[in-house]
């Protein structure tokens, strides 16, 4: 079965492609567009659909939309309620509705030759389910939990796999909505709704959660796989941000206080699903899902031997899942994620034709990696693009940021460079077989969803990379599966003694993850960064305002 996934109704448009179970192609549309997220989730931008990468979808496999045997849409209107019914403030959800119906006309003007009766409408939490429970390695027998702001009219799923079959067993009705909630609070603190709320997850770690108690009687836990999440009087635990002012201590008590009814909500529904099914493997997936420190107390004080996170957790996701949902129900055996590298790659011939395009010197060392770990031990911050671009949002070693971790002064930087809030970590990345001695957390970690205590040893040798809180979220690597990340990270500690890099992502603030050798010779040439090694050639910063031209 050639299956194309599409998620497109509230934000993160995103496509992908699973041919006879397999995953071939992913990618969202933010890469293509360069709008961050590809659009704002309103009623009013519901009818646009990820396009071009759809398209490129279809063109990574040789495939035209007449050579498809189905699309899955991960939403289906069928099952909606009117917003008021559902207690949800939102006039123009049926606005939203209307377009989800329409969807299969819509698709097949973007995609011509399509058939619109080939697209299928794929319940939107089972979707994120299935991205989790079918994508994750050894998951044959599994537990999956699912929390977002919302789907048709829930904002909660738990599920169990067991071979092809996904069998849902509870969901939260809407209002009650855990991701909502935390949105709500991102808005009052003054940052983007359902775009910044990782921003409130990195200010809980600056405050306490003195208001826990109080917050506890709108968010909560009912002991029998639900929640209460709704109405919370934010204004009254502090007063709200604009999103120019400094943040108070207060803001960041509210932000600590939130993170843990969030966790502990969390772990109560991990809790009772366990006790549902007795699994060993539990897959997390939905935008909540991205809250690497609740993932990682999940992991440490929950029933679960192992626990899996989508790296494209949030709606983006939900294409993956709907169309490797589609077909396990054909017969066709889901095959697990290798990786997050899943998006547009250039031969090495093709990045030149770019370099020789664009004008700029630049140079083919003997190896790219040395070259950048010799670059790094100076000090240089390096933009490192390389292979596929990833699939969500971490960056994983394709479309990153370096730095030296162990210049303390290198967070501050980086942030500058990028443009971002200083209260805000940088995470590092650590061969997979150095991280026990260093990471105290789920190992391994190859996604960068969890929060790892860094051995007290290591604090002050890698200081760029610890949070305030004495954590950071890390990135293994595999020397099998990224073979050149892994020599850089060698080569590196033969010259410093340090086995970790500093790894963020190649943008900067507002902007999407550079995808194409253009976003990366624009990030480059508009921010203060030393060295770009884009595939095997490197541009240095100095060249670019002498006269001349590599090669």
């Amino acid at each position: 079965m050639r299956i194309l996934g599409i998620n497109a109704l509230f934000h993160d448009p995103s496509a992908a492609l699973v041919v006879d179970g397999r995953t071939v192609a992913a990618a969202e549309e933010e890469r293509f567009s360069r709008r961050k997220h590809g659009k704002r989730p309103v009623p009013f931008s519901a009818w646009e659909l990820p396009e071009q990468a759809a398209a490129w979808c279809l063109r990574r496999a040789g495939l035209r939309p007449q050579d498809l045997d189905a699309v899955a849409y991960s939403y289906d209107p069928a099952l909606a309620l009117p917003a008021a019914d559902l207690g949800l403030h939102d006039p123009w959800d049926h606005l939203r509705q209307t377009y989800a119906r329409e969807a299969p006309g819509f698709l097949a003007t973007a995609l011509p030759g399509l058939d619109p009766a080939l697209v299928r409408f794929v319940p939107h939490h089972m979707a994120h389910a299935a991205s989790g429970a079918f994508a994750a390695d050894d998951a044959d027998s599994s537990s999956v939990l699912v929390l977002d702001g919302r789907g048709e009219r829930a904002s909660h799923l738990a599920a169990r796999r067991t071979g092809s079959r996904l069998e849902p067993l509870y969901a939260q009705d809407l209002p009650h909505s855990l991701g909502l909630v935390y949105e709500e609070l991102t808005d009052h603190l003054g940052f983007l709704r359902s775009s910044d709320e990782f921003k409130v997850m990195a200010l809980a770690s600056h405050g306490t959660p003195r208001m826990l108690a109080e917050l506890r009687r709108y968010v909560h836990p009912t002991g029998d796989g639900g929640f209460r999440a709704t109405g919370v009087p934010w204004h009254e635990f502090c007063p709200p941000r604009g999103a120019d002012e400094p943040w108070t201590a207060a803001h960041a008590d509210v932000a600590a206080s939130a993170q843990a009814v969030l966790e502990e909500t969390l772990l109560d529904l991990a809790r009772w699903l366990h006790g549902r099914t007795h699994d060993s493997v539990l897959t997390l997936a939905g935008g909540v899902a991205l809250n690497c420190v609740a993932n990682s107390r999940i992991a440490r004080e929950g029933p679960f031997a192992r626990v899996w996170v989508q790296p494209a957790a949030g709606d983006a996701g939900t294409a993956l899942g709907s169309a490797l949902l589609l077909a396990a129900g054909a017969g066709d055996e889901p095959e697990p994620m290798t990786g997050a590298d899943l998006g547009r790659d250039w031969s090495d011939a093709e990045i030149g034709a770019w370099l020789k395009t664009a004008g700029v010197p630049f140079e083919r060392p003997a190896d790219i990696a040395a070259t950048v770990a010799e670059a790094l031990a100076d000090n240089a911050v390096v933009a490192w693009f390389q292979g596929r671009s990833e699939y969500g949002p971490r960056a994983l070693g394709h479309r990153s940021l370096l730095a030296h971790p162990g210049h303390a002064g290198n967070l501050e930087r980086l942030n500058d460079v990028k443009g971002r809030e200083q209260f805000r970590p940088v995470a590092p990345m650590v061969l997979a077989e150095r991280a026990a001695e260093i990471f105290d957390g789920p190992l391994p970690s190859p996604y960068m969803l969890f929060v790892h205590d860094v051995a007290p040893a290591w604090r002050e040798r890698i200081p760029a990379v610890v949070h305030v809180d004495g954590t950071a979220r890390i990135q293994t690597v595999d020397a099998e599966r990224e073979p050149l990340v892994a020599r850089m990270l060698t080569e590196f500690e033969r010259r410093t003694g340090l086995p970790v890099v500093v790894n963020t992502s190649l943008n900067t603030a507002g902007r999407p993850m550079v995808d194409d050798p253009r976003d990366a010779l624009e990030c480059f040439g508009s921010s203060p960064v030393d060295l770009l090694a884009i595939g095997p050639f490197a541009v240095r910063r100095g060249p670019l305002y002498r006269d001349g031209q590599g090669g």
